[in-house]
């Protein structure tokens, strides 16, 4: 090798390792603490503790390496706008089900019980605002279904 390779490589490992040290480890990640409901058909109102993820790093990280979930909390994926969603459950050892919400408030597809660790894709279906994962089989439990309203607007995370 000669001086000039050496030398480059070594600006690009260095740089490296600035970055990666300088950015915040994935665990890191704050989220802000907040309540969410529906409402359904028969009047019933549903309230779900939960995690706001709205910045781009708190929805890359969502729920990934927490082993479960308890009942009635969730992480709240907010888009900020509307549009088509993917997701997927790489590194997340827990089923969930994934509730896809548009900018009203209709529930446009229910998930459920995604399979654990998987990079398989998840899709929205169509264009939503609010993405909401709790635990796999919850949705069921809670009642949750298509004709159920998330009430909006949203109240502000903690």
């Amino acid at each position: 090798m000669n001086r000039v390779s050496i030398m480059l490589k070594s600006a690009v490992t260095a740089l490296f390792v600035f970055l990666w040290l300088s950015t915040p480890a994935m665990s890191d990640v704050v989220f802000p603490l907040g309540q969410l409901a529906f409402e359904t058909t028969a009047g019933e109102r549903i309230t779900i503790d939960v995690e706001w993820a709205l910045t781009a790093e708190q929805r890359a990280r969502g729920l990934m390496e927490r082993p479960e979930l308890p009942d009635r909390t969730g992480m709240l994926f907010d888009f900020g706008e509307t549009r088509m969603v993917t997701m997927w459950m790489a590194n997340t050892p827990a089923s969930l089900d994934m509730i896809f919400i548009d900018e009203t408030g209709r529930i446009v597809r229910i998930a459920e019980r995604t399979t654990p660790l998987s990079e398989s894709i998840v899709s929205s279906s169509e264009p939503i605002r609010y993405a909401l994962e709790i635990r796999g089989g919850h949705a069921k439990e809670l009642g949750l279904d298509r004709t159920a309203r998330l009430v909006l607007p949203l109240g502000l995370p903690q």
